[in-house]
């Protein structure tokens, strides 16, 4: 597994993580998930993403990697769900922490992203200075945002986030394109265009994937028929892992099996660099916005 500097940070990430938010679903046996946690390091994956809306993702993860703490790179999310406090707030923020800190049985979280907030949100001076204070505290590592569109642009004006997450993929390139702060760290997510080229019963009804779907079929034929000679998955992988300005992709998946085929399409390396750049200029003809 690739490791790369997140940033200017003092520490290394897996240039591929774990999405854990399939993890969180109560129709997955805990032993399936202990198996690909420990199977997950075991390939060296080392980046753990997750959130309080994702079920019990938090005391999972917790709960598998507590032994492992020294070795992994815990992400989650903020400014919600906190029982009697209303959601983006400073004490959401403060006691969001605390409350994470304690699913997760860590003493400090090394990346927290406000998650999806509007841009209006980063205006707030007490949620602002909760992240600070938390650095401050070494209950954070890095306070990061998590999002796209204007609240991106608004967010990376702030220094108090020093990373990024933003929806990187062969279809959905604006945040990379807009160009990011120096020296941040950045992860992308959506790398598998949240499998909208496997046209599965569960992407019926959702907006998210009928627009990737409507991006994918608008690639030129001889784009696409390429891309899916390599494999769609493994190119559509490589393309976003190997983009310049990116530390990490996530993928999320609860089978073991599909995470080793990942890890096998990141080892290939880049995609060739006339494709790469017949994929970039296609999106610029486009210039399609950060799905959000």
């Amino acid at each position: 597994m690739i490791l790369r500097n997140f940033g200017r940070h003092d520490f290394d990430v897996s240039a591929l993580g774990l999405g854990a938010g399939p993890l969180g679903d109560a129709g997955v046996d805990e032993s399936d998930v202990e198996r690909l946690i420990h199977g997950a390091l075991e390939l060296g994956v080392t980046l753990f993403d997750t959130a309080p809306s994702y079920g019990a993702s938090e005391e999972r993860l917790g709960r598998h990697l507590a032994e492992q703490r020294e070795r992994v790179v815990l992400s989650t999310k903020l400014g919600y769900g906190v029982p009697g406090i209303p959601d983006w707030t400073g004490p959401c923020i403060s006691a969001g922490i605390d409350a994470a800190l304690e699913r997760l049985r860590t003493d400090w979280i090394d990346i927290a992203h406000l998650h999806s907030c509007p841009a209006e949100v980063l205006t707030r001076e007490d949620i602002l200075r909760a992240l600070e204070d938390a650095v401050s505290a070494g209950k954070l590592r890095v306070a990061a945002y998590s999002g796209d569109g204007e609240g991106l642009r608004a967010a990376k004006q702030l220094p108090v986030f020093g990373a990024f997450q933003f929806s990187h993929n062969i279809v959905d390139q604006e945040a990379i394109h807009e160009g990011l702060p120096r020296a941040v760290g950045t992860i992308g997510k959506r790398s598998l265009l949240n499998a909208a080229f496997a046209n599965s019963p569960a992407s019926h009804g959702r907006p998210d994937i009928q627009e990737y779907q409507r991006r994918w079929a608008a690639l030129p034929n001889d784009l696409r028929e390429e891309l899916e000679a390599l494999g769609t998955t493994r190119s559509a992988l490589r393309f976003a892992v190997h983009s310049e300005g990116v530390c990490a992709c996530l993928v999320g998946t609860t089978r073991l099996e599909n995470l080793r085929n990942n890890v096998e399409a990141v080892a290939e390396g880049p995609l060739d660099a006339g494709l790469v750049q017949r994929i970039q200029a296609w999106w610029a003809t486009n210039r399609w916005p950060g799905l959000i």
